[in-house]
């Protein structure tokens, strides 16, 4: 079986051109997106007031920066992506495990954004006809999803498809155009607030709806977990971009003036116009298409959608098809390419039901970002364990691509970190299972079940402590290889 082709194999020196700004402008991109003004204006939804959320969102990214720039030195310093990197701690058969997971996160995602685009479309066209509105719905009502949503959803799912058809090449223009777009519209969205609410003094002056500080931080912390598990994702695969710097130090300072204070920064524009909302309608809007839908002028909503629908376009294809691609392809390098690897992300992202993901701010946060991030911490908690505490940054680069070498372990498997990547996820097992309906919250793990509200560190340092005991522990009989070829 080969264990690389053209997308695996390392990166040779001439092609790493990414400097500072390149990745200041990639995080400034990526933040720079729907979910991320959702991310805002569902902890305004959840309750808090406009510098409570702005706070909890600039931490949250503060603190997934250290585990994002960590895992971005592998890439930097050795050229190689996320799932090669892997190899070095779980085994070249078993790094397809966190590949796998993180894969199966970006296709959650790539649901989520295919239907806010479908969405878009929907409002857009609902304005014209408003009769569609009354449409019920064919499908089964477990779903959740009436029949003209559906139909706009798949139609838009089905240009993404095209797209991946096309080639990745195609989504240039698109990316330009949402970069000059974005910005703009986020900046007028602001101006809107401001002006249908008479100031920013009375956006601001909206109370919190925690009557105390036990009710706060109750709330506080599982939102803290959702806001480092927004970018989780990009915590693991981070050396998929890092591989392309000219130096480490490009991408640690680009990453640290390009990640907190966009996200912040266009946080705060979905906080202002969210807590807006509730003054002018009288209730909170936190999804922004909905919010669009609501303007007065039909060729204003109808700009407005289009837009979004072809900005979201433009994110789902660079940040959600890119890295699973390369994630489906490590299964069988030789027979998964690059758009074989996009039609199986597509096809998930329908079956993950995403239109119930974000139906509401609780389900946003604490059925989806607490969710993943339950699984992804344990696999970084593993990722920095190994690389800095146990290699010391040093990974033999040609072995990651080699049978029998030391990161082939037993079998292509390093069973020290399945064993402690089970054992920082079984903690959060039963507050998921609580969240979901699935057990009682007053059942026998009620005692279990808070622990769940900060899964992403929980995971991550239980994982990360018990790979590295294991690992010692099992050092005089395998070093220096730590581990057995078999």
């Amino acid at each position: 079986m080969s264990y690389t082709n053209e997308d695996l194999a390392a990166t040779k020196p001439f092609d790493r051109t990414w400097g500072t700004w390149n990745y200041a402008a990639l995080w400034i991109s990526m933040s720079l997106c729907i979910p991320t003004y959702m991310l805002a204006s569902s902890l305004i939804g959840g309750g808090m007031n406009w510098w409570q959320a702005i706070l909890t969102i600039g931490l949250g990214n503060t603190i997934v920066l250290i585990p994002i720039i960590l895992n971005g030195q592998a890439g930097a310093r050795y050229g190689i992506p996320f799932p090669v990197f892997a190899r070095s701690s779980f085994g070249m058969r078993g790094a397809n495990v966190p590949a796998l997971l993180r894969a199966i996160v970006a296709c959650g995602w790539f649901g989520i954004q295919t239907w806010i685009g479908g969405f878009a479309i929907y409002q857009c066209l609902k304005v014209w006809m408003p009769s569609l509105g009354e449409v019920g719905s064919i499908l089964p009502a477990s779903w959740g999803l009436d029949t003209v949503p559906a139909i706009t959803f798949l139609a838009f799912w089905a240009v993404n498809m095209f797209v991946v058809y096309k080639g990745v090449e195609s989504i240039r223009k698109l990316l330009v155009f949402k970069a000059i777009f974005l910005p703009v519209a986020a900046l007028l969205l602001l101006l809107w607030a401001i002006s249908a609410s008479h100031g920013l003094g009375p956006i601001l002056a909206q109370p919190s709806k925690f009557a105390t500080s036990s009710e706060f931080f109750a709330y506080f912390f599982p939102a803290l977990t959702g806001m480092v598990g927004f970018w989780a994702t990009l915590s693991l695969n981070i050396p998929d971009f890092t591989r392309y710097a000219k130096s480490s130090r490009a991408q640690i300072v680009g990453q640290a003036i390009g990640l907190p204070p966009s996200m912040t920064l266009f946080a705060f524009v979905g906080v202002v116009v969210t807590s807006a909302t509730t003054l002018v309608f009288g209730e909170t809007i936190w999804d922004p298409v909905v919010l669009a839908g609501r303007f007065e002028s039909k060729l204003l909503v109808t700009f407005a959608m289009l837009a979004i629908a072809i900005s979201t376009l433009a994110t789902n294809i660079a940040a959600n098809i890119v890295s699973p691609a390369n994630d489906f392809a490590h299964l069988a390098p030789a027979k998964i390419d690059f758009k074989k690897g996009g039609y199986i992300t597509g096809i998930i992202g329908v079956l993950i039901f995403p239109w119930k993901l974000i139906a509401d701010p609780q389900g946003y946060i604490f059925k989806w970002l607490i969710a993943y991030s339950s699984l992804l911490g344990p696999v970084g908690g593993i990722l920095i364990a190994d690389y800095y505490f146990v290699r010391k940054q040093k990974l033999d680069v040609d072995a990651l691509y080699r049978p029998g070498s030391e990161y082939w372990y037993r079998s292509g498997w390093n069973m020290n970190a399945m064993v402690a990547l089970v054992l920082g996820i079984l903690p959060n097992l039963p507050g998921f299972l609580a969240e979901i309906d699935l057990i009682d919250k007053e059942g026998a793990f009620s005692s279990l079940i808070g622990l769940y509200h900060y899964a992403w560190f929980i995971g991550f340092f239980v994982s990360g402590a018990v790979y590295v005991g294991m690992t010692k522990l099992a050092a005089p009989a395998t070093a220096p290889a730590r581990g057995l070829a078999g």
